[in-house]
């Protein structure tokens, strides 16, 4: 159920001059401290094996190469800068498939041969582990391919497998529910229709049976005992059981993730699944409490881009305010694109410093943040799905540096303006802006489970907003304009910082104080002119310790 939002934004407008000249003027109720787990501290890097690095150079990435790669995500050593600092790995499909992507198995227990084997799994969870990078792995529960045995056993009626996908002798003609024209009923050439809500070369499990639910949770365990992973990213998971012509959302399905959540907590009480429920916050609210540990918030993330985009941060504002309320405290994954998604820097138009503005709001935000690989180097991509996830670009060499083969798909024509190498050695590229805001994310128990409380700026171009933990502030002011701003001016009427003298710490690097923050008796801050002067679409970081 949504809480009750106890939130007043009242905007005045000054004049008709610009944006920046507007005054916002909002007051939102102090936030409480609610409970963390492992993965609030976590940041997590989305990887596609076959596109991140080829170690044997046959053109398709594979888990020798992540291994190989592992320095350059987290090399284990917090004093050094010279990683991109993540602690959580989201391994896309790596299970046998006949199709590149691998959301259509044959499979469930080894490994894509295209990849390696268990041995090679085994090994970079042992490194992983070693660098205290937890790994999650993508499980596709709803659907496997028709190319798995079970559905071949289910096709020809074989009496152990005949209910293990939906069979009937006509095709009642039902669309997939997110639009178009496309049928879900599929004819076999048996006579009979199988149901495949994507498409027919991956038919939906019949999770009616409780032999498939069995099955499917015994192979969670598996992974999690055997592969020694560390949870799931759950795709899909509002299409597992259907009610007649209602193909998703459904009651049974609601159920069905309670026992799965139920399963796995009694496998390994640490372990986490966090749910694709792509649609509406007010949907995807039926997956969290007691289903998921949390889910992705696609909504954030179009509100993040849009605001970007208009250089307003008011649709973010209000949609921050929203969530805040409606999910356990801090439950849910932040992005900005994915693997189904056109990459972020075409979304933003090729921008570097929009692109560096979307990052700075979501690693600052409360939430699981998650990066697909290739953001942090300004890789592009516009659908179709394959061109969303071509190779990695590592250098400015033959193939970008993944392959000394022939890679799978063809490389970006912009990898010798965009590749790790040149940005690493670039102290204004994008990937030393992402380095910068994981490592102050990572040492900031604030940014990463401290409550979160937007405050009032004096220009409707500034997202301004209080992240505040056992006492100690962090304060995050970002410009969405591509102008500057002079002396700005925060005000909060109430905060979570108890009363007193605080020392100003920029955790960018860029500014020293040498006067400090008074906060008073009722936790207020008035009139605080922390920044003469705010760059185009840049964002300062102050740190706040009680004297």
């Amino acid at each position: 159920m949504v809480r009750n939002i106890f939130v007043i934004l009242v905007i005045l407008l000054f004049g008709c001059g610009s944006n920046s000249e507007n005054e916002y003027h909002y007051t939102e109720s102090p936030q409480i401290q609610g409970e963390t787990y492992w993965w609030n501290d976590a940041v997590f890097y989305e990887i596609f094996v076959r596109s991140f690095y080829d170690s044997d150079g046959d053109g398709i990435g594979d888990l020798q190469g992540i291994i190989e790669k592992l320095d350059y995500l987290n090399d284990g050593d917090p004093a050094t800068d010279d990683d991109l600092g993540i602690t959580g790995i989201w391994l896309m499909p790596i299970c046998p498939s006949p199709s590149y992507h691998g959301y259509d198995v044959v499979d469930y227990r080894s490994v894509n041969e295209d990849y390696g084997t268990e041995a090679d799994f085994l090994e970079l969870m042992e490194q992983c582990h070693l660098r205290g990078i937890k790994v999650i792995v993508d499980y596709v529960m709803n659907h496997s391919s028709d190319q798995h045995p079970w559905f071949i056993a289910s096709a020809d009626e074989e009496p152990d497998f005949s209910d293990w996908y939906l069979w009937r002798n006509n095709d009642p003609g039902y669309t997939q529910p997110w639009g178009g024209t496309n049928h879900v009923w599929h004819p076999h050439n048996n006579g009979q229709y199988y149901y495949g809500v994507f498409w027919g070369g991956m038919p939906d499990l019949n999770y009616t049976n409780q032999q498939v639910k069995d099955e499917m949770f015994d192979i969670a365990e598996y992974w999690l005992n055997e592969m020694q992973v560390d949870g799931f990213r759950c795709d899909a998971v509002k299409y597992m059981i259907e009610a007649d012509s209602q193909l998703e959302n459904t009651a049974d399905t609601y159920l069905f993730w309670e026992d799965f959540h139920d399963h796995y907590k009694s496998v390994d009480s640490e372990a986490m699944a966090v749910g694709e429920a792509w649609d509406a916050t007010e949907t995807v609210l039926n997956y969290v409490d007691g289903k998921f540990d949390f889910c992705f918030e696609f909504d954030l993330a179009s509100a993040i881009i849009y605001s970007t985009n208009t250089s307003s941060p008011s649709h973010l504002i209000n949609k921050m305010a929203y969530i805040k309320e409606a999910y356990p405290y801090h439950q849910y994954g932040t992005f900005l694109t994915n693997h189904d998604m056109n990459r972020v820097f075409n979304e933003l138009a090729g921008n570097i410093e929009k692109n560096k503005l979307a990052a700075a709001v979501y690693l600052t935000l409360p939430g699981i943040p998650f990066l697909y690989y290739g953001e942090e180097i300004a890789m592009s991509g516009v659908k179709p799905d394959p061109d969303i996830r071509r190779p990695m670009q590592w250098d400015s060499g033959p193939n970008a540096g993944f392959s000394d083969g022939t890679p799978w798909h063809t490389i970006n024509d912009n990898y010798t303006n965009f590749n790790v190498e040149d940005q690493q050695n670039d102290e204004n590229s994008l990937w030393n802006c992402y380095q910068k805001l994981i490592k102050v994310r990572s040492e900031q128990d604030a940014l990463r489970k401290g409550t979160y409380q937007a405050v009032s700026s004096s220009s409707g171009n500034v997202y301004s907003f209080l992240r505040e933990y056992d006492d100690e502030g962090v304060f995050v002011i970002i410009n969405f304009s591509a102008n500057n701003l002079n002396d700005l001016v925060i005000n909060a009427d109430s905060t979570n910082l108890s009363p007193g003298e605080y020392l100003i710490t920029d955790l960018l690097g860029q500014l020293e104080f040498t006067d400090n923050l008074t906060i008073g008796n009722a936790g207020e801050i008035l009139n605080w002119s922390p920044l003469s002067s705010l760059s185009a679409r840049d964002t300062s970081i102050l740190k706040l310790s009680k004297i």
